[in-house]
């Protein structure tokens, strides 16, 4: 069952732990590129409130790779949205660039930041070898259809010593109900281990993990290394047992006796105030992000 109380069918890998939808739910490519944004945002391209949000989700992940970056660096952002993150490092100084699946918010992210943001699938684009020192993909990975072969492409343009960022919900998370562990979107789940040992597969060493306060998301970044022919299994032992554990362990009522719930209802509640205020105070998308970019010195990125 996913959110939503969907019929969904999650199977795991006895061998690896990794958990994925089985079969898919959706067909990708047209989910993606028609239904996605209008199903959970109810519009097809972003409001002041999902830009203000998208906003401060881009400073914190700017702030994350802050010290990665320099003027001029090349970035792809796979499925860039609304182009929040990408207009932060344009303005930074940074040569950004994206790949957005959804024609309303790539339209959008086009007009207002006049940003460099290609309508469509990363499977379906080329590039030649080298174009990219850093390749970003925040929330998105678990929506691709095939992981591994996405990031063996990516390690095909990415330059020599790229680096890589992966932002991907944690599927052993407890801060949310039991019921929205899994998402008819989510077409793979990792944990941390899962996550760094495709990474390897494909020719990537993780140098750096980060877990949300909360557990619920993991971000890991990744600098290429080459071609590892090698099967990943040490580290591995126990991750299926662990998931398990964790996944089927849980409990509507064992839910509701954390604070998890009640933190949350809070925070949203705190949150649609604070969103509606600034719907009310800014008149574009690019006055919220100009505001948000006071709070980044452009002039600190390393220009070495």
């Amino acid at each position: 069952m996913g959110r939503g109380h969907q019929p969904l069918n999650s199977v795991i890998c006895r061998k690896c732990g990794l958990v994925w939808s089985h079969p898919f739910p959706i067909d990708p490519y047209k989910y993606y590129q028609k239904d996605y944004r209008i199903r959970y945002k109810g519009t097809f391209v972003p409001r002041k409130k999902h830009i203000y949000r998208s906003a401060h989700a881009a400073l914190d992940r700017f702030n994350i790779l802050k010290k990665l970056l320099k003027p001029k660096l090349r970035v792809l952002e796979i499925g860039s949205g609304g182009g929040e993150f990408l207009y932060l490092l344009k303005k930074s100084g940074c040569d950004a660039f994206g790949i957005e699946p959804n024609e309303g918010y790539a339209e959008y992210a086009r007009g207002e930041y006049q940003l460099d943001i290609k309508t469509g699938f990363l499977q379906n684009t080329e590039f030649q070898e080298n174009s990219f020192d850093m390749v970003t993909l925040w929330h998105v990975f678990e929506h691709m259809d095939n992981p591994l072969e996405t990031l063996k492409k990516i390690s095909g343009f990415l330059a020599p010593e790229g680096i890589l960022v992966i932002e991907v919900p944690n599927v052993e998370a407890t801060c949310q109900a039991p019921v929205n562990t899994f998402h008819t979107a989510h077409l793979f789940n990792f944990n941390e281990t899962t996550l760094s040992r495709m990474a390897e597969l494909a020719g990537f060493s993780v140098i750096q993990k980060i877990q949300s306060g909360d557990g619920g998301n993991i971000c890991q970044v990744f600098r290429k290394k080459g071609t590892d022919t090698r099967s990943p299994v040490s580290g591995l032992e126990g991750n299926f047992e662990k998931i398990s554990r964790i996944v089927g362990g849980r409990t509507a009522w064992g839910h509701f006796l954390t604070a998890h719930p009640y933190s949350r209802v809070i925070q949203k509640v705190r949150q649609w105030f604070i969103e509606r205020e600034a719907s009310k105070r800014f008149s574009t998308g690019r006055e919220i992000l100009d505001k948000l970019m006071e709070k980044v010195d452009g002039n600190s990125l390393s220009s070495k």
